[in-house]
């Protein structure tokens, strides 16, 4: 049983790293991707490109980021995702990306808070934007952690854009919102700058997510 599940998990991190490539938000070796699974995680191994994965390069590690498979190294970026999971038991699923609009507002130093478009502050209600650090670093998962009791998605200052959610579905989804919100954001910047949303307006479409 464990096994089929494993190998149902892995087919997926290999089917969505295929379609997040083909949609270009993973970039020749760019971002990572996990599944929560038994005692640990699956997730993708180091210098693996997401587009290109096959079974030998995703690993199942422990909760302090050990491998249990010899000879496969997971991403560098693995300690993030373990701490994501510990704080979320919601979350069984994580997709980081440099996707190419989200990773300029990154690399801009802005975040995607302000209230634009009534799908995003219903589905996100922000994408808030952790401070810079060495990406891989003990600093960076703490400065990203800082948001993820709150949020399901944030930018990474100069890095990209992670994300997590029940289901692999939704983590692709939201990504796929997400860009799409970038690219519009950045087009009314060209268009003299968006109109926000009022503060009354933000609490009637965030009161839809009880109902």
């Amino acid at each position: 049983m464990f096994f089929n599940k494993k190998k149902k998990l892995v087919n997926k991190i290999i089917e969505y790293g295929k379609l997040c490539d083909r949609k270009n938000f993973t970039p020749g070796y760019s971002g990572n991707i996990s599944a929560r699974y038994s005692s640990g995680m699956l997730i993708t191994t180091s210098g693996s490109s997401n587009g290109h994965l096959c079974e030998k390069e995703v690993v199942y590690t422990d909760f302090e980021g050990k491998s249990f498979e010899k000879g496969k190294k997971p991403s560098s970026e693995k300690f993030l995702h373990i701490e994501i999971y510990k704080k979320r038991q919601d979350i069984n699923f994580i997709i980081h990306v440099h996707a190419p609009y989200l990773s300029s507002f990154a690399s801009a130093g802005k975040d995607l808070t302000a209230p634009v478009m009534a799908e995003n502050v219903f589905y996100f209600g922000g994408i808030p934007l952790a401070k810079y650090a060495l990406p891989s670093s003990r600093e960076l998962v703490e400065n990203c952690m800082s948001y993820f009791d709150k949020f399901d998605a944030i930018l990474m200052e100069n890095h990209g854009f992670i994300v997590g959610a029940k289901t692999m579905e939704d983590a692709y989804l939201k990504l796929e919102l997400a860009e799409s919100y970038a690219q519009v954001v950045l087009n009314t910047y060209i268009l003299g700058g968006a109109k926000i949303l009022t503060s009354d307006e933000e609490k009637e479409i965030l009161a839809l997510r009880a109902k």
